[in-house]
Parts: C-alpha cells; sequence; structure tokens
C-alpha cells in the first residue's frame, strides 16, 4: 500500500512540511515564537526546559528537542538560544543536521538583542520556507509510517470501543511492514504481566517490567499515592474505578502485535513492529515523546473529549462516546460509537479509521491542525536547579 510523502535525505519519510523553530531554552522561546508567528510554514517548539537543569533531566530535554527536529515531519530547523543556557545551542542544530536537512541557529546575546535575533531569525525561516515549498510529495510504501498511540480523558467507552479500534489500525499497519508505538507507563500498571507475555524476548519482558517497577518506586519515593492521579478525576466520573481497570482498557489501543521493544522517552524503534516508549500518562508529554521517538502521526483516544493537538504530527482524535462527539464535534475527528451502539464491529469501524489515518497522511488537516491546536511539554525526571 502506498501513501503520499515528503522524501528527506536520509530517507525518511515525512507526511507534514514543517520549519521548525526550536528554542534551547525557555529563555530563548518567545523569540522562537515571534519568529514563528512571522513565517507561515513555521512552527515554534514551546520550550519550557533548558537551563538550570543537571544530570540525565538535562540529557533528556536535550535528546527530546534533537528527536523533534530530526522529525521526518520537519523539512529545516532554526534554532535559537539565549547563549548562556544549560543546553547547547549548537550542539542540537549538529545533531538534527546529520540528517541531511538544512539547519541554522540563532544566538540572542550574539546577535544583541531579541530584536535583532527575530529578525535574523526570521529572515533565515523564510527563506527555508520558500525552499521546501518546491519539494513535492512521492508516492512510498506506507511501511515508513510510524504511529503513535495516545489515550486521553478516558472514560468506559474507551476500553470497549476506541482504544480497541486504535488497536485495530495498530495492527494493520505493523501487517502492512509499518511502526507503532504506544506509551503512558502508569496506564499499564496491573496489566503489565499480559504485554509482557507478548514480548519477543525475556530482555523485551523484563524491561517492560522494570519500567513499571520504576514508575511504581518513584511514587513511593515522593510519599504519594498515585490514586487520584490514576485515575484522574476526569475518568472516575467517566466509571473507570482503579489504575487495574484502567489500564486493561488502555493496552487495547496497542492491538495483538508481539512486543518488539520497550524505548526510553524520546528514543526512537530500532524496527519495525510494536513498540511501548516508557512516559509519564500525561498526555502531551507522552505525545511529545513518542513525536520525538520519529512518529509522524498520532491516533488519540477519548471518552470525556480533548482538544490536544501537537506541533509537528497530525493527531486524530476519536471517541467511542456518542455523548462526547456530538458536544465536541469541533474537536473529535472520528466517531467510533456505533460499537457501543451495536450497529458495527470493531473491524468495520477500524476500516475507516484506517481509511482516515491514509487520508491525514496523505495531507487531510485534523481538526486540531485546522485550529492550530499544538500543545507542547517534555517530561522532567528532576526538580529545576
Amino acid at each position: 500500500m502506498k501513501i503520499l510523502g515528503f522524501v528527506r535525505p536520509d530517507g525518511r519519510v515525512g507526511i507534514r512540511n514543517h520549519i521548525a523553530v526550536i528554542p534551547s531554552s525557555v529563555c530563548a522561546s518567545e523569540v522562537a515564537m515571534r519568529i514563528a508567528s512571522s513565517v507561515e510554514g513555521a512552527v515554534a517548539i514551546p520550550n519550557q526546559h533548558g537551563c538550570c537543569q543537571i544530570g540525565a533531566d538535562l540529557e533528556l530535554t536535550t535528546d527530546t528537542l534533537i528527536g523533534l527536529g530530526k522529525n521526518p515531519n520537519v523539512a529545516a530547523v532554526v534554532v535559537v538560544g539565549l547563549g548562556c543556557e544549560g543546553v547547547p545551542t549548537e550542539k542540537i542544530a549538529e545533531e538534527i543536521a546529520q540528517t541531511g536537512k538544512r539547519v541554522e541557529y540563532v544566538i540572542i546575546q550574539e546577535c544583541g538583542g531579541t530584536l535583532k535575533a527575530e529578525e535574523r531569525g526570521t529572515s533565515i525561516a523564510k527563506q527555508m520556507v520558500q525552499e521546501v515549498a518546491k519539494l513535492q510529495r512521492e508516492k512510498v510504501d506506507i511501511s515508513n509510517l510510524i504511529l503513535a498511540v495516545e489515550c486521553g480523558g478516558s472514560d468506559t467507552t474507551s476500553g470497549l470501543a476506541s482504544n480497541p479500534v486504535a488497536g485495530y489500525v495498530s495492527d494493520k499497519l505493523i501487517e502492512l511492514g509499518g511502526t507503532s508505538m504506544f506509551s503512558e507507563t502508569t496506564e499499564i500498571i496491573g496489566a503489565e504481566h499480559l504485554l509482557a507475555k507478548r514480548a519477543v524476548s525475556k530482555k523485551v519482558g523484563d524491561k517492560l517490567l522494570e519500567i513499571v517497577r520504576r514508575c511504581e518506586e518513584k511514587a513511593k519515593t515522593m510519599g504519594v499515592d498515585m490514586r487520584g492521579g490514576q485515575p484522574t478525576p476526569g475518568n472516575i466520573e467517566g466509571g473507570i474505578s482503579t489504575i487495574e481497570e484502567k489500564s486493561l482498557g488502555c493496552i487495547y489501543k496497542g492491538g495483538t502485535k508481539p512486543l518488539q521493544g520497550v524505548l526510553e522517552y524520546a528514543e526512537a524503534p530500532t524496527g519495525k513492529g510494536l513498540y511501548v516508549m516508557d512516559t509519564p500518562g500525561q498526555d502531551i508529554e507522552s505525545i511529545t515523546g513518542m513525536t520525538a521517538g520519529g512518529a509522524q502521526i498520532v491516533i488519540f483516544t477519548t471518552g470525556r473529549g480533548t482538544p490536544t493537538g501537537a506541533p509537528i504530527a497530525p493527531v486524530i482524535k476519536i471517541t467511542g462516546n456518542p455523548n462526547t462527539f456530538a458536544k465536541m464535534k469541533e474537536n473529535i475527528d472520528f466517531n467510533a460509537s456505533a460499537i457501543i451502539e451495536g450497529t458495527e464491529t470493531i473491524k468495520e469501524v477500524g476500516e475507516k479509521l484506517f481509511s482516515e489515518m491514509i487520508e491525514v497522511a496523505n495531507g487531510k488537516l485534523t481538526k486540531a491542525e485546522a485550529l492550530k491546536h499544538r500543545e507542547f511539554g517534555i517530561y522532567k525526571l528532576i526538580s529545576t536547579f
């Protein structure tokens, strides 16, 4: 099966053609936003971190920003730095440039202030937009696609309808040679033994159990109970009573295929098939990690309803709750409630969602894209120092 995509210099395929303006720290975020707002086709990454971080936390922010710039939906990159932050601006630019795409960087302190940096960055971004506008979509095999599957604002219909439908699409993509990943470690707790049985090796299964153990231990060291955060108040109001019940519904979005590997946050998969990424249950931080890991498209299931989008990847939102779809038609792309109503099967609805995914991959805008919803957040490991 073929899709229409932009073939990048490193051979990877994008389904969008963004110019990404990436601030290496929060101190450069406003300038990055102003550059992107002045240039049609440019999108800023609203990074809130990048300074006063240490150790693994600093590395995670750095790696996430690099991964976002490397994502094949990004055609070219402007990196904006203040000049004295912890995350090295030049390193980010150099690492992204290894993909072969054009990358430039602007340092505010070296330019002589924000106005001059903004002027310089806007000039570069404008040139990049004009260059990438010449690129044409080409027919490529669907096996180039990496799908991220997310769930948020779950209710009882999520585990019964929208998550199984997303899992059906994940399975079909993998059967066609593609890659799929899902995440949210907190929402695996209580169902990890079922996923571990699907691992292709003991090593992969053990790593899955390890990320769940780490998650539980982190909560213990903080002296807190995850209940109230997982499941959330909205989940509980929607009929989900425990972490285990939520997890048993959540893992349906991962389909039925063998688990090929377990990824750290923002890590790219090394092969085809199904992967799990270690992320928090917070939807936006989770999507950021998976897009930094190379996912070009996101399917986001919701029972309660959410407007969530992402800066560089289209987010297809689906619900199995007919009331939610009726209330939030402006934000939700796909109605899977026929399963709940008993008029269609998971397979029938899954085929329709798969067709919707192909249309979006070929250029159809999701509702989040049309409304410019670009929610963003990077997972923090420890507090800022």
